[in-house]
């Protein structure tokens, strides 16, 4: 076991590497969120050791038991499923919220902000794919959740996030992750208050290549870096 985090670590920086080299991008336009969900401390300070400070977890719970024992300088993500009760729990605590799929979901982060007087940077999740499995808005509402959540105090929205569909051939989401960038790069356009769109949280260990290749800025990966998830915990 010893090392295998580093060594996973310098292979997923270094595909992340060429990637940028392939598009003509700098490497410091892409952020590695190592997705740490179900693993325990010893495998994520491998990480953190290794120069990680991007974290992404999926439970509010296991989100709020790492933040209170891990090191101060960690930047956490909630990149899983927010129910509006727990967002009291994780507000002023983590760097971004990347799964804000409704606008209730964003009042309740506004409200809450206001109240612990902080500023959340969240992204908009949206479905691109449309599958019925996944949260998220659709492309064709995107325009519209950015400038109702936009007049909403204490928040700021720093783009979008997506889980494109899992597929074998991660050339097959391609269409996907370019369509996505195409209507980021749009909205940035318009100049909509506090609004950055700066930020494309898309790729996942299948596919996070092609996703840096389209102009991800945040790349969520796990499994290639701490190897396979474990259910039974």
């Amino acid at each position: 076991m010893d090392n295998i985090i580093t060594e996973n670590l310098k292979q997923v920086q270094n595909n992340i590497n060429y990637a940028c080299e392939r598009a003509g991008r700098s490497t410091s336009e892409v952020t590695l969120v190592a997705v740490s969900k179900t693993k325990p401390v010893e495998m994520i300070m491998e990480a953190y050791n290794a120069g990680i400070r991007d974290f992404g977890e999926n439970y509010v719970q296991e989100l709020v038991d790492k933040i209170d024992i891990m090191p101060k300088d960690i930047r956490w993500h909630m990149i899983g499923h927010l129910q509006r009760n727990k967002v009291k729990y994780i507000v002023g605590k983590v760097a971004m919220i990347h799964s804000v799929d409704s606008l209730r979901l964003a009042e309740e982060i506004s409200k809450e902000s206001v109240k612990k007087n902080v500023v959340s940077e969240i992204l908009i999740e949206v479905n691109v794919g449309m599958e019925e499995s996944k949260f998220g808005i659709t492309t064709d509402n995107a325009l519209d959740m950015v400038i109702a959540i936009s007049q909403l105090p204490n928040i700021v929205i720093r783009g979008f996030m997506t889980s494109a569909p899992f597929v074998d051939n991660a050339e097959d989401n391609r269409k996907i992750f370019k369509g996505l960038h195409n209507i980021i790069v749009d909205i940035r356009d318009k100049n909509i208050d506090n609004t950055t769109m700066d930020v494309l949280s898309m790729g996942m260990t299948n596919d996070y290549i092609v996703a840096v290749e389209e102009g991800a800025s945040m790349v969520r990966v796990g499994t290639a870096i701490f190897g396979a998830r474990n259910y039974n915990i």
